[in-house]
C-alpha cells in the first residue's frame, strides 16, 4: 500500500525482519493463513489528513465525556491509536473509523499528528460493539494498583477530570463489603453510593441485598437505599441497641449516705422526744404569763407604742391553738381534761395556767 510522504511508521509490525542471528527463533516469520483487519504497523498521520466518518453532534465539546478525554490525553497521552482507512488510494486523506472525539481532543491540545491503525475493511460497527468496558470493581482494582505503583491521587483526578473526593470514593469502594458480595458485583456497573448503603448492613444482609438487585437488574443507589430501610435493625451495622438507664452514682455509696441520714434523723427525734415535755410546759407557762401581762391595758399600750414588732410576736403566741382544742379537733378526749373547769379558776388568770399544766404533764 502506498502512503503519502507525510505518513511515517511509528514502530515495526509483529513480524520483524528475520536476520541470520534469528534464523533459529521460535516465532513465526509470516502470518499463517490469516486475514488481517489492519496493517501490521502503526502510522503517525497528520491531523489535517484525518476526515470524520460521521457528523459530530453540536455541543459535544462541552460535555463531561469530552473533557475527560482531553484531560486523559493531556496527563498520560493517547492510549489507544485511532482506526482509519484510506478510501481512495490515489487521493490523500484518511477516513476515521473510530476516534472522532479523540481527533477533536488532539486538535484542542495543539497536537499535529496522531498514532493510527490503518484498516483494510470499511467497517465502523465492530469498534464500538466489541468494546470491553471495565466493571466498577475492576476500576477500583486498577486505581488501587496505580496508587501502589506510586501514582498520586491528584494525578489520577487530573487524568479522569474529576475531583479528589471522587477518586477517594472509588479507592475505598469495597471497604466494609464482604468477599461474597464483592464476588457477586465483580462484573457489574454501579455507583459508589451503592456500596455506601451496603456497608451499613451486616455480611449476610449484604449478600441478600446484592442478589436481589442483580435479580431485578437494577443495581442503583435508590434500590440499595430501599433495601437498607427494609433491613431489620439487628441486621444493620449502624444500629445500637438501647442501653438500660443505670442509676447515677455508686449504689453502695447511696446506701451508706441514706443510712447516715437516717441515723441523724433518729438522733434528732430522740432528742425532741426527751425534751418535749419540759419545752411544752415552758411554753404553756409563758403563754399564761403573757396573757395575764397583756390583759393590762397600760402594758399593751406601752409595748404597742415603743416595740410594735415585739407585740406582734407576743400576739402570735397568745393566738396559738391550745392543746385542748387540738385534742377536740382530732376527735380525742384525754382523761382529766375537764378537771380544771370543775375546780374553777382564779379571777387574775391563774386558772388558765393551772388548766394547761395537766395536759402538758400528760403529754
Amino acid at each position: 500500500m502506498t502512503h503519502s510522504s507525510t505518513v511515517k511508521p511509528l514502530y515495526p509490525g509483529i513480524f520483524p525482519v528475520v536476520t541470520e542471528e534469528d534464523a533459529g527463533a521460535p516465532y513465526p516469520r509470516s502470518p499463517l493463513n490469516l486475514t488481517l483487519g489492519f496493517e501490521l504497523e502503526t502510522w503517525q498521520i497528520p491531523l489535517d489528513e484525518l476526515l470524520p466518518s460521521r457528523k459530530v453532534p453540536d455541543g459535544v465539546m462541552t460535555t463531561r465525556k469530552f473533557r475527560q478525554i482531553v484531560s486523559s490525553i493531556q496527563e498520560i497521552g493517547l492510549i489507544e491509536p485511532l482506526s482509519v482507512i484510506k478510501p481512495d488510494p490515489d487521493q490523500s486523506g484518511f477516513l476515521v473509523l473510530d476516534g472522532n472525539l479523540r481527533v477533536l481532543a488532539l486538535k484542542e491540545l495543539s497536537h499535529d499528528t496522531a498514532p493510527c491503525l490503518i484498516a483494510r475493511d470499511f467497517e465502523t460497527y465492530t469498534y464500538n460493539h466489541r468494546i470491553n468496558r471495565l466493571s466498577t470493581v475492576q476500576e477500583h482494582y486498577m486505581l488501587r494498583r496505580a496508587i501502589d505503583k506510586g501514582v498520586s491521587k491528584e494525578r489520577l483526578a487530573r487524568a479522569f477530570n474529576v475531583n479528589l473526593s471522587t477518586i477517594n470514593s472509588r479507592i475505598n469502594l469495597l471497604h466494609g463489603i464482604c468477599p461474597r458480595a464483592v464476588e457477586l458485583l465483580q462484573d457489574q456497573q454501579f455507583t459508589p453510593d451503592v456500596t455506601r448503603h451496603l456497608r451499613k448492613m451486616k455480611a449476610a444482609r449484604q449478600i441478600e441485598a446484592v442478589e436481589l438487585m442483580i435479580a431485578a437488574n437494577t443495581i442503583t443507589a435508590a434500590h440499595a437505599d430501599a433495601l437498607l430501610k427494609a433491613t431489620p435493625p439487628e441486621q444493620r451495622t449502624d444500629y445500637t441497641p438501647p442501653v438500660p438507664d443505670e442509676p447515677k452514682g455508686d449504689p453502695l455509696e447511696q446506701i451508706v449516705r441514706l443510712e447516715r441520714e437516717m441515723n441523724q434523723v433518729q438522733e434528732k427525734y430522740k432528742h425532741a422526744e426527751e425534751n418535749y415535755g419540759s419545752e411544752l410546759l415552758n411554753l404553756v407557762v409563758a403563754k399564761g404569763y403573757l396573757g395575764k401581762l397583756f390583759a393590762n391595758d397600760a402594758v399593751r399600750s406601752y409595748v404597742e407604742r415603743h416595740a410594735p414588732e415585739i407585740l406582734e410576736q407576743f400576739e402570735l403566741v397568745l393566738s396559738t391553738v391550745s392543746m385542748e382544742e387540738a385534742v377536740e379537733n382530732g376527735g380525742r378526749q384525754e382523761p382529766g381534761s375537764g378537771q380544771a373547769e370543775e375546780e374553777g379558776g382564779d379571777p387574775d388568770g391563774h386558772a388558765d395556767q393551772v388548766q394547761e399544766m395537766p395536759h402538758a404533764s400528760g403529754a
